[in-house]
């Protein structure tokens, strides 16, 4: 074939995708229309987990399995928006490492609410005026996100899917690197970076502020001021990248998760977090957690969080392999219940991939 010939062929494979895709998103549309009839939630993640594990196993390439998912979640994000008008609350502004996150998993399609705390995410989902919601949970180099967790003690909401995001950090600014004398960044991202900014930049001043892109903002209007924040950043406040991977722990990554007024079923590949507080006699934490060895259950992650209700009481935050709905799982669900003052389930979702 000629060149003239192979671009006729690709002018006519295109209008087959284009009539495919068109096709694909009526038959989702009427899926939309049965689940409003049903009062199911439009947003389903573990069909979207089993949506990308088939495309993975169809792909043979030479398109790259992360092309295919990304693809994907353009299609499935443009579905999304038809079926309804969905809007995805995080914490803000534009262009921070949640917002990134956010479009990660949702696509360009739908409507994001910025907030400016991650009460106000808890808030809006919980008022219903976002169907789901964003928020960070721990990051890899700097550990929890405390304030999250707090609000997971005090609302009704549940986690339905989680996001893992690795964290590129840059410094930013519109001017040399060599007259920079003050940079702003977040309070954790400079606790990312230390090592790099005792060894690159000893004697500049660290301003910490409320986000990442609060802090390019303020780089561009202060003389001699850079930021530390994403790439993602730069692009949208057109500012110079004057340094990259600046994270002091390559593979330093931030998980977030989606909440929403309740989770989803089993996919056979899950996470379950839950929250429970103990009763007030010697062993008693100990006895609670026992019930997850006894039955072959791997816990992945505890964290402590005094409960406000009382001096020196404590709520417990635990992730768990399985979903709440798997026997064995549930089992031993029933019996931690017996041995805590008080224990819930925050949600049952499938696992991200790190």
């Amino acid at each position: 074939m000629n060149l003239d010939d192979l671009r006729n062929k690709i002018d006519s494979l295109d209008g087959e995708i284009v009539r495919l895709l068109n096709e694909r998103i009526n038959v989702v549309l009427n899926i939309g229309e049965e689940k409003k009839k049903a009062g199911a939630e439009i947003y389903v993640p573990s069909r979207e987990h089993a949506v990308f594990d088939k495309i993975k196993k169809l792909n043979e390439g030479p398109l790259p399995e992360e092309s295919a998912h990304a693809i994907y979640r353009e299609i499935m994000s443009a579905a999304l928006a038809l079926e309804t008008d969905m809007k995805i609350a995080y914490l803000g502004p534009e262009a921070t490492f949640t917002h990134q996150a956010a479009r990660n998993k949702f696509g360009v399609s739908v409507e994001y609410i910025p907030t400016s705390t991650i009460s106000e995410v808890f808030d809006r989902v919980q008022n219903r005026s976002a169907d789901y919601g964003v928020v960070p949970i721990e990051n890899s180099t700097e550990g929890a996100v405390t304030h999250t967790f707090d609000q997971f003690a005090i609302t009704s909401l549940k986690i339905c899917s989680e996001i893992y995001l690795p964290i590129s950090l840059t410094l930013l600014a519109n001017q040399p690197k060599e007259e920079i004398t003050l940079i702003f960044s977040k309070q954790e991202v400079f606790g990312q970076c230390r090592s790099w900014l005792s060894a690159n930049m000893p004697n500049v001043k660290l301003s910490p502020v409320d986000s990442t892109t609060k802090a390019v903002q303020l780089a561009l209007e202060t003389p001699g001021a850079a930021a530390i924040a994403s790439v993602m950043a730069s692009d949208m406040y057109e500012v110079d990248v004057l340094a990259e991977n600046i994270q002091d722990m390559q593979g330093n990554t931030t998980r977030f998760l989606v909440i929403a007024q309740k989770y989803g079923s089993t996919t056979g590949l899950d996470k379950t977090s839950i929250v429970f507080g103990v009763k007030h006699k010697v062993g008693a934490l100990y006895d609670a957690l026992s019930v997850f060895k006894t039955d072959n259950i791997n816990m992945t992650k505890i964290e402590s969080r005094p409960s406000k209700n009382k001096a020196w009481e404590y709520y417990f935050f635990v992730d768990i392999d399985g979903h709440a709905e798997d026997p064995t799982v549930a089992r031993a669900l029933t019996e931690l219940q017996e041995h805590s003052s008080l224990m819930t389930v925050l949600g049952s979702y499938p696992k991200a991939e790190v």
